[in-house]
């Protein structure tokens, strides 16, 4: 018994040996970023800037992988099975991590137990929307709008179970109105007949809401995040507007296969906190639509875990279901 208990105490000792070798030693070849969405798209523009930086920082090549299909599934899958040695992350989405659970019914991929988060980089905002038909000036109006013609208004949404379809499901819940789902394939069609009148209410990402704002085509009510975003600082958060606790934001993060060696780990994350801290890459993020909100790997995780139940919530109520 004595001589079992020996050989496992060794057998550990030489596995956290062998991490420590592994931490002190990473990285030694280039890094591959797993993206399971096609280039161009608001993910890519993340991956694009946040791996320049890190390059620089860990010494080593960051390579972007696109491995688009089944709304990021997948890309996590591609991770999910790779080698848990620090060399594979995945940038992933409130989308991949938070609603794909609740939305398909047989993922195959568990967010929980198959990946390691390393580092949430960003929160994305949206803004709430109206067309210029809409009588309603401020978001309380739309509201009084809303609930004198319950069933009559349309919401256009980038596609079933997205997070610009779920976004106004929460805030039907929120505030008390009946609107209508209109689907699109994308959000570029459902712009355009929000901006034509087909559709009255939309939920949009900052840069394609504040432009169409600016330029008086739609009309911005109200953002979802806590604070008012710089790109449209005249317009209210939801919550200033009234709707009490309402804030909802998307995510970005960084995650690596379950089982990545935890020195590994905070190596990455670390690299990422540096990159996160410098003013360029800050400005830039802003830019984009996406706030900085740097987290660790424990905090993410944590973070991870609360927003899950949230998402999942909002797809029950929606009543969509994918295959």
């Amino acid at each position: 018994m004595a001589s079992i208990v020996r050989t496992g105490l060794a057998l550990a000792a030489g596995a956290l040996l062998s991490a420590a070798a592994l931490a002190q030693n990473f990285p030694n070849k280039p890094i591959r970023v797993v993206m399971g969405f096609p280039a161009g798209g608001p993910l890519d523009q993340h991956a694009r800037l946040l791996s320049d930086k890190l390059q620089a920082v860990l010494g080593q090549p960051i390579i972007v992988d696109y491995k688009p299909g089944a709304g990021g599934s997948v890309g996590a899958q591609d991770v999910m099975r790779s080698p848990a040695d620090g060399y594979t992350l995945m940038l992933a989405n409130t989308g991949v991590m938070a609603i794909n659970p609740a939305l398909y019914s047989r993922l195959p991929y568990n967010t929980l137990k198959d990946f390691t988060p390393v580092a949430r980089t960003a929160m994305q905002p949206l803004a709430l929307l109206v067309n210029n038909k809409v009588p309603a000036k401020s978001l309380p109006e739309f509201i009084a709008y809303a609930k004198a013609h319950p069933g009559t208004i349309n919401f256009g949404s980038a596609g079933n179970g997205g997070i610009s379809h779920l976004v106004p499901e929460m805030f039907k819940s929120a505030a008390g109105v009946d609107l209508v789902h209109i689907p699109y394939k994308g959000s570029a069609p459902a712009f355009t007949d929000l901006i034509g009148g087909q559709v009255q209410f939309m939920a949009e990402s900052i840069p394609q809401a504040a432009a169409y704002h600016k330029q008086g085509k739609v009309r911005a009510l109200a953002v979802t995040s806590k604070e008012r975003n710089p790109a449209l600082p005249e317009v209210p958060t939801a919550i200033e507007a009234g709707l009490k606790g309402f804030e909802v934001v998307g995510f970005y993060g960084f995650l690596a296969p379950a089982g990545t060696p935890k020195e590994v780990v905070n190596k990455l994350s670390s690299a990422f906190q540096q990159v996160m801290q410098l003013p360029e890459v800050r400005s830039r993020m802003v830019e984009q639509g996406a706030d900085p909100a740097f987290l660790g790997s424990d905090d993410f995780a944590k973070f991870l875990a609360g927003e899950m139940p949230r998402w999942a919530a909002a797809v029950k109520a929606s009543g969509t279901k994918l295959d």
